[in-house]
């Protein structure tokens, strides 16, 4: 079943960087170069494109109905056969242009495969692939001067040199290149010689010569090995070589004969006082900064006829000529990168590596590849009418995107197309012209892009906002903005009167002259990832990344239908133009095809995702881009077969796809920076035909302030010319005049220089005729002296040849004389002879005879030793050849272990040599990456602190909204939850109300018996808390017993102090009586004082003798009562304890209790007044538990002072009332056991706890 329609591509805007040779000139105006995953061939002045796509070819499908069909009839492209290509790794163009080779990566292996140019359309030759070699990546390939051998280098540090026969698909040679490390590595043939080639990479410099299947190295590579990044042949035997160090290394013949080292290039300050006064503050300073640390570094070189070009650093490119001194080759000229006035850093843009050098033919235009994806041409004219040291190269037609695409979108009034990437620029494209109409760059990155159907607009969503864009007409102008951050979709409806924004999960709808916020559609719980608008903008169709899929009415701003698929996270949608049908891709890779809220058919990826779709206006086609880059074009209605063309043009993942509004192409984006305009055409050849043909378009807007300033500037420059005029004519007449004084003064000395020239033109005359005479005379004198020795000569020769005849006269008579004499003698001797002859000939016959029969039996015994002697022969050839083999393996071995070991060992002082330069190469680096590191912190903080609060911001936000979200959630399954509790808890309540009504039957007896008991306790209650007012009664009696005997004992102990004082005086009174014991006069007065003062007492030392007596009985009775006290505390502790123990037992028996009553209380709380009558109870028992323990305890009024009538008296009444006290406190304590002893104690602590 064959396809409906094919594509081919018309238009490619993009290039693919660090492809080895990755530019080059076919012809005079046609340029080559990769883009994608192929290449693009490009005419410079009439800008059409011709793509060659790369990947393997397919093998020949038997069964076109069972398979995709990969190679259509009317498109001229060669689509990538099962194994996607994954891009151009290396290309070459053959000497002759009619050639070219590309090294790709596609599978597990890597893929030659060479082309033929001089067909309109490329057709792939041969396919290169050998068994015996690794399956590495060539990463640099080249063609002999002939054309018959391709020589392919794959990457170090393992790397092999091969050279093949490609036309006959034959591995004509391969050695193995060791080098010291990674890094680029370049291999090429000799100009004019054929099977001389050289490469280059880190650590050597080799030249090898093919011949008989062999490749033979020349050269023997001497000194400290260097990083050679690239090199180009000058002539037959130089080579020039560049390093990472910026040195250029001239090798003759494979030997060094010349170098150089450049350093590092600034840029001129021409360039620096183009940009801004804000960047020659801030950003200039920095990148000054960073190029003084920097090092050169030759990143390209290519020759041509004067001598060669060079880049020593980034966007730089220098031409060096040869000159006849020292100096084998002198720098002429720099040439440096335009700085992009578009971009927000011009002086970046100027700062690219440049990665590819090459010359047209005529060597008039050189043109540079970069590692920012753009192309740059430079006229060489210019460098011989303006011998200026600094030119600029121009673009080679517009700049590129230099990063992933994220946007695209067309419109319906022009043939234009809008791009967005994440290099923060937004660009319109024309892809009717093939030219870049408008190209602005933002400090933000873009991730999305529509354009209004007029042309005039354009929606770009910012990392920062949204912003509404005019289209001016050499400019873009924001004209309104709107707070939505990291808007990923946005689209301005058919009719161009709104537009939808993408905000997270919600899509607002927006008023395109008001700006007024229409509606905002809810319902999507992922982030939508694609919108698409009906053809009358009344439905509107969204996915999410949740697998939703939902049909919008506008009118109602509700749902129509919707389709979901959890497992699914949708990247594109599409809707056909009557809005019936809508296709969607995702993650499961699979298109379906969605009507009526249901997936009617699921069409398979084949182990691909696809990640966007299109679908054409008349709805006949589907177009699907997968994550390989490649293009699916479908016939609808879709079926489950293979039924489909692919195409293999990008080398990423397609990011965004559209159809044109007449059906006419297919515009497609990729993650590789490369936008592709295809054409559109039918299974017969022919163009699709669209409904009617459009008229475009001209208008553009401008602002009236350019307006003004172009009028005032076209004024001023009016004025100028007016001036100028004025002054060219004045200067013109006093040129006239200064020339024509010039030439009569000129006139004046050219005609005395003539005068004076024709006076010395007869001088020399004159002297030419004199110097003519005198060699005419000469000439006579020397004729005549060679006429005389001539004579003389003659005559001597005479004379000298009559001697030698007579003397050759004598010699022939003494001659013949001698000639007679040996003739005599000969004859003699042969008779002699003839006599000897004839005697042993006899002699020798008769041994012949003797001999011959001897002979014959020599030759039996020879024959059979010569037989013998052939079969130890053949034995010991036999034996030779073993051993002769045996010890050439031997030393073949040997040879191959030793130059094995020589080659390790080489290579292991080449790695230890690289390793040192490399080590201090990694110094000198890392102090240079520490001053970078430095420069971009500063600059880091400042994007830090400026993205902290953009952090901050979408934090609140996403907190907000998740928030939110969450709570919104957790209401909906709380309710849920609730609902389900409750419908339980229901079935349960319904059974336990049953129960408990039986249960409450029970308790309510159960109650009454407590009831009754409760009763009995609140009696005994009361007795036991009359009992104890009488024992506290009686307790305050004691104590103020107690209190008086206290102070009875108070003044007893004040007494008997006195009658110390007292007889402590007499005891001094006495001592001072003594002495006068010799004077009896005095004697007798002192004591007569003595009698006066202690005498007149006799009541009271009797007192005093009363009151030791009633001491001694009071301690004794106080060591009695002591003595039963103690007694009676531990007979109280002993009580205690077993007060306290029955206490424990009581109380744990109330806990179980009370837990009882907390469970009847549970479940009786339908009987709450009875409860309530039993809580009363409680409550009355608690509250008389307080009464009793909080009795008074205050001292009662005491009793009336005792009156003293003498001590005696008065201590006998003590020690009675003592013993009264003590034997009443006995029954006290009786009573109290007996009380604790009785059941009523026990109802008593119950109560109590």
């Amino acid at each position: 079943m064959a396809a409906a329609a094919a594509v081919l591509p018309v238009a490619v805007f993009g290039c693919r960087p660090r492809v080895a040779g990755g530019v080059c000139f076919l012809e005079e105006q046609v340029v080559l170069h990769a883009a994608g995953a192929g290449c693009l061939r490009l005419h410079l002045e009439h800008k059409w494109h011709n793509f060659i796509p790369g990947g393997p070819d397919p093998a020949p499908d038997p069964n076109p109905g069972a398979g995709p069909r990969l190679r259509p009839a009317l498109t001229a492209l060669l689509p990538a056969g099962t194994e996607k290509s994954r891009g151009v790794q290396a290309l070459a163009v053959s000497p002759d242009r009619r050639f070219l080779a590309l090294s790709e990566a596609a599978g597990e292996r890597p893929v030659l495969a060479v082309y033929e140019l001089s067909a309109e359309r490329a057709r792939r030759r041969k396919v290169l692939a050998a068994e015996e070699l690794p399956a590495r990546q060539a990463v640099s390939l080249a063609f002999s001067p002939d054309s018959q051998l391709l020589a392919a280098a794959t990457a170090p540090p393992e790397g092999h040199l091969t050279c093949w026969l490609w036309e006959k698909q034959q591995l004509a040679a391969a050695v193995r290149v060791q080098a010291a490390g990674d890094g680029p590595c370049q291999v090429s043939f000799n100009p004019q010689d054929n099977t001389q080639v050289c490469i280059t990479g880190n650590g050597f410099f080799k030249l090898f010569k093919y011949s008989e299947g062999y490749l033979k190295q020349m050269n023997l590579q001497r000194g400290e090995p260097e990083n050679y990044l690239c090199h180009a042949w000058l002539s037959e035997e130089e080579v020039i070589c560049g390093t990472d160090t910026g040195k250029l290394s001239l090798f003759e013949t494979g030997e060094l004969h010349w170098e150089k080292s450049l350093e590092y290039r600034k840029p001129p300050r021409k360039q620096e006082e183009d940009t801004t006064e804000e960047y020659e503050s801030g950003v200039t300073f920095e990148d000054t900064g960073l190029q003084q640390h920097s090092l050169p570094q030759i990143s390209a070189v290519a020759a041509y006829s004067k001598g060669f070009a060079c880049s020593p650093s980034p966007g730089v490119v220098l031409l060096f000529e040869k000159t006849c001194e020292k100096e084998a080759y002198e720098e002429r000229q720099e040439v440096w990168l335009p700085q992009d006035l578009f971009s927000t850093e011009p002086k970046k843009s100027s700062r690219q590596d440049i990665t590819s050098i090459c010359f047209s033919p005529s060597e008039e235009m050189m043109v540079v590849s970069t590692n920012k994806n753009q192309l740059y041409m430079f006229t060489m004219f210019s460098t011989k009418l303006i011998r200026e040291k600094i030119s600029y190269f121009a673009y080679m037609n517009f700049p590129l995107h230099s990063n992933s695409i994220t946007g695209l979108d067309m419109c319906i009034w022009k043939p234009i197309l809008a791009t967005c990437s994440l290099d923060r620029s937004v660009r319109i494209w024309n892809y009717k012209k093939n030219t870049l109409e408008l190209c602005k760059e933002y400090q933000e990155e873009a991730y999305t892009v529509s354009l209004h159907p007029t042309g005039l607009f354009c929606l770009v969503g910012f990392s920062d906002k949204l912003r509404f864009i005019s289209l001016l007409y050499e400019d873009m102008h924001v004209f309104k903005e709107f707070a939505v951050k990291k808007c990923r979709e946005c689209s301005f409806s058919n009719g161009g009167h709104l537009f939808a924004i993408v905000n997270g999960n919600v899509i607002q709808i927006y008023s395109s002259i008001t700006f007024e916020n229409v509606t905002n559609l809810k319902g999507h719980t992922g982030k939508v990832h694609a919108i698409k608008w009906s053809s009358d903008d009344t439905k509107f169709v969204s996915c999410d990344t949740h697998g939703a899929v939902y049909e919008w009415n506008l009118l109602t701003s509700k749902k129509e239908s919707e389709c979901v698929l959890k497992t699914c996270i949708y990247s594109s949608i599409s809707l056909t133009y009557d809005a019936k049908i809508i296709f969607a891709v995702g993650s499961d890779q699979t298109l379906k095809e969605i009507s009526e809220s249901s997936i009617q058919h699921e069409v398979p990826a084949y182990d691909v995702v696809y990640t966007t779709v299109a679908v054409s206006r008349s709805g006949c086609l589907v177009f699907v881009g997968t994550s390989l880059g490649t293009i699916r074009a479908m016939k609808y209605p879709l079926t489950l077969k293979k039924d489909f063309s692919e195409y293999q043009a990008h080398a990423g993942a397609v990011t965004k796809m559209t159809v044109t509004s007449d059906d006419q192409f297919l515009l497609t984006a990729s993650e590789d920076g490369c936008v592709f305009v295809w054409k559109v055409h039918d299974k017969e050849g022919g163009e699709m035909k669209g409904e009617q043909e459009l008229e475009y378009a001209e208008e553009v807007l401008i602002m009236r302030s350019d307006i003004d300033e172009k009028t005032q500037a076209i004024l001023d420059l009016q004025n100028c010319v007016r001036d100028l005029q004025t002054e060219s004519e004045y200067e013109l007449r006093l040129k006239d005049i200064y020339c024509e004084g010039k030439i009569k003064a000129l006139e004046e000395n050219f005609t005395q220089e003539i005068d004076s020239l024709k006076t010395k033109h007869q001088i020399l005359q004159e002297e030419k005729e004199k110097q003519k005479l005198q060699h005419e005379v000469q000439l006579s004198e020397l004729m005549d002296k060679q006429a005389k020795e001539v004579q003389q000569l003659e005559s001597d020769s005479s004379q000298k040849l009559s001697m030698e005849n007579e003397k050759y006269q004598e010699l022939q008579v003494k001659s013949q004389k001698m000639e007679e004499e040996y003739e005599k003698q000969l004859h003699n001797l042969e008779e002699s002879k003839t006599k000897a002859v004839a005697e042993l000939k006899e002699h020798y016959e008769k041994k012949l005879k003797h001999k011959s029969v001897l002979l014959e039996e020599t030759k039996e015994h020879m024959r059979k030793q010569i037989e013998a002697q052939e079969e130890m022969e053949k034995q010991i050839y036999e034996d030779g050849d073993k051993e002769i083999l045996e010890l050439k393996d031997k030393y073949e071995k040997q040879l191959l272990e030793e130059k094995e070991s020589n080659i390790q060992l080489k290579g292991e002082i080449g790695v230890m040599n690289k390793r040192l330069n490399s080590l201090q190469k990694e110094l000198k680096d890392r102090n240079r990456d520490i001053e970078e590191m430095r420069l971009e912190q500063q600059k880091l903080q400042d994007i830090i602190k400026s993205l902290e609060k953009d952090i901050l911001a979408l934090k609140t936000d996403v907190k907000e909204r998740t928030e939110t979200i969450l709570e919104k959630e957790k209401y909906v399954y709380d309710l849920k939850m609730k609902n389900q509790q409750l419908q339980n808890f229901k079935f349960v309540l319904s059974y336990k109300i049953e129960e408990s009504k039986k249960q409450i039957e029970s308790r309510e007896n159960d109650i009454e018996t407590m009831k009754k008991q409760i009763s009995e306790m609140e009696e005994q209650l009361e007795q036991f808390r009359k009992e104890s007012v009488e024992l506290k009664l009686n307790i305050t009696q004691l104590q103020q017993k107690q209190k008086a005997t206290a102070g009875e004992v108070h003044r007893e102990m004040e007494k008997r102090q006195n009658m110390e004082t007292l007889i402590k005086r007499f005891k001094a009174d006495l001592h001072n009586c003594v002495r006068f014991i010799n004077d009896s006069k005095k004697m007798k007065d002192g004591i007569r004082e003595l009698y006066t003062k202690y005498a007149h007492q006799p009541d009271v030392v009797e007192a005093q003798a009363e009151d030791a007596d009633l001491q001694q009985q009071y301690k004794k009775q106080q060591e009695y009562n002591e003595r039963n006290l103690a007694v009676l505390r531990k007979r109280v502790m002993k009580d205690k304890e077993m007060q306290h123990t029955a206490y424990m037992r009581i109380m744990q028996e109330n806990v179980s209790l009370i837990k009882e009553i907390n469970d009847l209380r549970q479940e009786l709380r339908v009987a709450n007044t009875q409860v309530h009558n039993l809580e009363s109870a409680l409550r009355l028992n608690k509250s008389k538990k307080a009464i009793q323990d909080t009795a008074p305890s205050a001292e009662l009024p005491s009793s009336p002072a005792v009156l003293r009538l003498n001590p005696q008296m008065e201590s006998e009444k003590v020690i009675e009332m003592q013993q009264l006290e003590i034997q009443y406190l006995r029954d006290q304590i009786q009573e109290m056991e007996k009380a604790l002893n009785s059941p009523g104690s026990v109802s008593f602590s119950q109560k109590s706890s």
